[in-house]
């Protein structure tokens, strides 16, 4: 173990017993270079941050001269911040009517948790529903919405009251009532399995949102910015969201989170108290310049076009595996889930992968499904060599859990 690996283990707070470990020295487009002199494919972008791969030269570009003109110099909201006004004026041109308020947060979870008070003080209701199988975040009212009840009842009594409905389940809807606030469901669910919900059902949810004076908040912290072949995922359905929360690829790898409504519901948050709703680094200069510079960078090349393509190759491929320990391949654009036949065989396919090159992970509330999100930069023949790697590692993986998984 080198001097660095032995400070990770003894001063890191760590998130599990396992930590994969691989200790990175650099990062370039697809590919993580290791300290022992390895390198790895990201078929999983950091998960879903790195859009644009590692260290984009745009985005580089424009961290170095906002860097050069000045770091953090107020609490957000109160300054007139060049890269801050940009992005939000942006990111209002790209996102339906009538989104047109931004609020910068530091990542997807506080972005959430404001969304959650938006929603409150708006509607004067106290209640939220969620989703089985639905991924929030990790801070307290967050983690209140989860649909893995394994990842909430060891932190006791959350805020609520939180209603969790079947996903995708239309005669579930029913339980949304004048006591809700809110709605907030993942357009596909991610750590729910790469779970796709039909346009009848998103289209059913709207109605019954604006029947029972609810808010709808979809969730697109890793479905947005092309990562499912459009913009963002609302526009596979035709459904616009009362509130919009983003993160991940927001900040072309820097953190950055966003939440994005209409001004009469923003505006609640501004008055009765004032600052009733404030963050010291939310909306960072160095974060949104380098989000901007990202941002244009999608849209100016169409990248969940590309993604629509080199998504439809990578299940192509997969499905090609003609293996029967593969239950099913889905997804859209390039978020991407793969069902195997046993949690014991998806957690040994995983590590196999990982050991010869290729980095995937499985999703947390199925344990069963692998999830690839590669940057929508990836190559074509970077692609083969995930295909061919992963091909491999299941080959390998079935030999070793024969009478196991």
């Amino acid at each position: 173990m080198s001097d660095l690996a032995d400070k990770f283990r003894r001063h890191v707070a760590q998130t599990s017993d396992s930590p994969i470990g691989l200790e990175i020295a650099r990062a370039e487009g697809s590919w993580l270079y290791a300290a022992d002199g390895r390198r790895y494919l990201d078929m999983i972008a950091g998960i879903g941050v790195s859009a644009l791969g590692h260290r984009h030269r745009a985005v580089l570009a424009a961290i170095e001269s906002q860097a050069r003109r000045h770091l953090h110099v107020m609490v957000y909201g109160e300054y007139v911040i060049e890269a801050q006004a940009r992005l939000a004026a942006r990111l209002a041109e790209l996102l339906p009517s009538p989104l047109s308020r931004v609020y910068f947060t530091n990542s997807g979870a506080e972005a959430i948790e404001g969304a959650l008070k938006a929603a409150r003080k708006f509607t004067h209701r106290d209640g939220f529903v969620a989703f089985d199988g639905a991924y929030h975040g990790d801070t307290m009212g967050a983690m209140a919405l989860a649909g893995n009840p394994t990842f909430r009842e060891p932190f006791g009594a959350l805020p609520g009251p939180v209603t969790h409905l079947r996903f995708a389940d239309a005669n579930a809807l029913a339980a949304i009532d004048g006591k809700i606030a809110a709605v907030v469901i993942e357009p596909v669910q991610a750590e729910g399995g790469v779970r796709i919900p039909s346009t009848d059902f998103m289209r059913a949810l709207r109605e019954r949102c604006d029947r029972a004076g609810a808010l709808l908040i979809f969730d697109e912290v890793l479905t947005g910015f092309g990562r499912t072949g459009k913009l963002f995922a609302l526009e596979h359905f035709g459904v616009v969201p009362d509130i919009i929360v983003m993160a991940k690829a927001l900040g072309g790898g820097l953190p950055i989170g966003a939440f994005a409504a209409r001004d009469e519901v923003m505006t609640e948050l501004a008055h009765d108290p004032p600052l009733g709703h404030i963050t010291t680094f939310g909306g960072h200069p160095l974060s949104c310049a380098a989000g901007l510079a990202s941002l244009d960078t999608i849209v100016a090349g169409r990248l969940w076009e590309r993604a629509n393509t080199i998504g439809d190759r990578i299940r192509a491929g997969l499905l090609a595996f003609g293996d029967d320990k593969i239950v099913a391949v889905r997804g859209l654009g390039l978020l991407i889930g793969i069902e195997l036949s046993g949690a014991e065989l998806t957690r040994r396919f995983v590590a196999e992968s990982i050991g010869q090159g290729v980095i995937i992970n499985w999703t947390l509330n199925a344990d069963t499904v692998v999830r690839l999100a590669p940057p929508l930069t990836i190559s074509e023949a970077e692609v083969d060599f995930a295909l061919a790697t992963m091909l491999s590692a299941l080959a390998r993986t079935s030999i070793s859990s024969q009478g196991r998984s």
